[in-house]
């Protein structure tokens, strides 16, 4: 199997040495997402639900342009600056998702980059 990288301008440049997401046979694996806007490249103001909203949005994106979408996610890694905000990460994290959300795995990272609050990651089957 080869490895396509995928790379699309709505969704943030990568700020460090890698690659937006590549796909792998009918897999995409995305790099995770913190909430950068990919006008400005700075980071979305506002608390947990603006930065989740944010965070998503770029991974909609990214699957977008590798022929897939949030509904063929089939697996998260997310990561929270603070367990206390786990509720309204969920409110928003639910409104993408939907009714069968896919498996994940929530923790607090210690610090996240650019100061996020959230950063995300998933793998999603091309459609």
């Amino acid at each position: 199997m080869t490895r396509q990288v995928i790379e699309t301008d709505r969704a943030p440049r990568p700020i460090g040495p890698y690659v937006q997401a590549v796909r792998v046979g009918q897999f995409i694996f995305t790099a995770g997402q913190i909430p950068l806007d990919p006008t400005t490249g700075k980071l979305v103001e506002g608390g947990i639900e603006e930065q989740t909203e944010r965070v998503l949005e770029n991974l909609k994106a990214i699957l977008e342009a590798a022929g897939s979408s949030l509904t063929q996610v089939v697996r998260t890694t997310c990561f929270l600056a603070n367990l206390e905000d786990f509720p309204a990460f969920n409110r928003v994290y639910a409104r993408y998702f939907g009714e069968n959300p896919p498996p994940r795995t929530t923790v607090q990272a210690a610090r996240l980059p650019a100061g996020a609050l959230v950063e995300v990651d998933c793998i999603a089957l091309v459609e």
